[in-house]
């Protein structure tokens, strides 16, 4: 398992200097980005892909034996398990909503405002309509949460 978080984190370091090196060297950018940096970016979210599913399929076999340590083993079935994912859906499914509302509502405020400064105040409250959509999910999770 430390293996596994070594190779994330190198992953996720790796990703980060890449961005920091565009960041500060951006004449780098105007100029072809060579073929073996856009391979290591992919290496690097493959990598980072495959150790967080091994990370999660470890982690379930040290909570399953914590369990029995404990002596108190709470049995999950098939329907409090699949209940649990569906508790889960309404927020996951209104974030990624949410972020698709904050992106295009977001660009097109920014454009907006360039052209008109003085409806600075009318697109916050856009993005905040936005916004509320995760919001709305994640009370619809909580609720249903109570329910179990």
């Amino acid at each position: 398992m430390n293996l596994i978080t070594i190779l994330l984190t190198l992953s996720v370091v790796g990703i980060i200097s890449l961005g920091v090196y565009l960041l500060m060297f951006p004449a780098a950018v105007k100029q072809k980005i060579p073929r073996w940096v856009k391979g290591s970016v992919i290496a690097n979210l493959v990598i980072f892909v495959v150790g967080i599913v091994a990370i999660m399929i470890g982690s379930v076999n040290e909570a399953v034996a914590a369990q029995t340590v404990a002596g108190e083993v709470k049995e999950i079935s098939i329907g409090l398990g699949l209940a649990l994912v569906g508790i889960g859906l309404p927020t996951g499914l209104a974030a990624i909503g949410a972020g698709l509302a904050v992106g295009s509502v977001g660009s097109a405020s920014l454009a907006v405002i360039v052209e008109k400064p003085e409806l600075f105040g009318r697109t916050l409250i856009y993005l905040g309509l936005a916004e509320g959509i995760a919001i709305y999910g994640l009370v619809v999770s909580i609720l249903l949460l109570g329910k179990i």
